[in-house]
């Protein structure tokens, strides 16, 4: 069976940082469900505009970490500032994290590290206005195109994202690598 990873957005999610880690994913192996607190379709936003809808395959009251393997959390502006107000979002962050699953977030999507409250002491990056909240939250801030620390995969940028993809193929194998030891 395929490992199952949860991508949660919502309206404004960076149009890239869903479409291209979710595709790679698949292309690795894995299923993909995307989650939010809407359903039928969410739209993304594609650098300077709206971009195409992307259906919604959960809402997140539907939605448990205990029946995933990762969890990928796109960033974009809108969409993190909109999630990390829903507790129940805030909740399946802290889900994944009790759980010691992968946790990936590009760009904004730290945002939601923060308000779960689980970057203390960890190695992350971000895009650049996110930094001073991580660091505020006491993570160690690093400008690099992937930070892992534990189970923590995050990245600065759209251009990040072969490498931040690459990096939550490699944990989710990693994952499977030991389950079969």
């Amino acid at each position: 069976m395929a490992k199952r990873v949860m991508i949660i957005a919502t309206d404004g999610f960076e149009q890239s940082e869903l479409e291209k880690p979710k595709a790679n994913l698949e292309q690795a192996g894995f299923e993909t469900v995307v989650v939010s607190p809407e359903d039928g379709e969410i739209k993304g936003w594609d650098q300077k505009d709206w971009g195409r809808p992307v259906k919604v395959d959960l809402t997140v009251d539907e939605a448990e970490a205990a029946d995933f393997d990762a969890l990928l959390l796109p960033g974009g502006q809108m969409n993190p500032d909109i999630l990390r107000m829903n507790d129940r979002v805030v909740q399946l962050v802290k889900d994944f994290d009790r759980a010691g699953k992968p946790i990936a977030a590009i760009c904004h999507g730290p945002w939601l590290l923060v308000e779960a409250g689980i970057v203390d002491g960890k190695t992350v990056t971000s895009w650049p206005s996110v930094r001073t909240d991580l660091k505020n939250a006491g993570a160690n801030v690093v400008d690099q195109e992937v930070a892992t620390d534990g189970n923590l995969i995050t990245s600065r940028k759209p251009d990040d994202i072969p490498a931040f993809s690459e990096a939550l193929i490699a944990a989710l194998n990693e994952a499977k690598v030991s389950e079969e030891a």
